[in-house]
């Protein structure tokens, strides 16, 4: 079974940083991309951030120079790292891995920023 564990979500105020990780099972191979999407209260889920297996990063316009995707491939792990965080950031954030043998999905990790 593959398997994605997401940790790191919680509480912050404005203006403050948190760090999503996001480890995926060993068996996952063949890997294209891994992104994180979010969905927020009221709206569609949406993309985050993504990463390339070339490297390649693209960001929603509403993160970018915020937020940082990136990747540990020896722990087969994706980070997220959220700066200057705004209560419209407040969502459940999910992981994604792309690969050959399907598109995989973690459980989501709520972040919430209090003004």
């Amino acid at each position: 079974q593959v398997q994605l564990v997401e940790s790191g979500g919680g509480l912050v105020q404005a203006g403050g940083s948190l760090r999503l990780s996001c480890a995926f099972s060993r068996s996952i191979f063949s890997s294209y991309s891994m992104g994180w999407y979010r969905r927020a209260p009221g709206k569609q889920r949406e993309l985050v951030a993504a990463i390339s297996s070339g490297g390649i990063t693209n960001y929603a316009d509403s993160v970018k120079g915020r937020f940082t995707i990136s990747t540990n491939n020896a722990k087969n792990t994706v980070y997220l790292q959220m700066n200057s965080l705004q209560p419209e950031d407040t969502a459940v954030y999910y992981c994604n891995v792309q690969s050959s043998g399907g598109s995989y999905w973690g459980q989501g990790t709520q972040v919430t920023v209090s003004s």
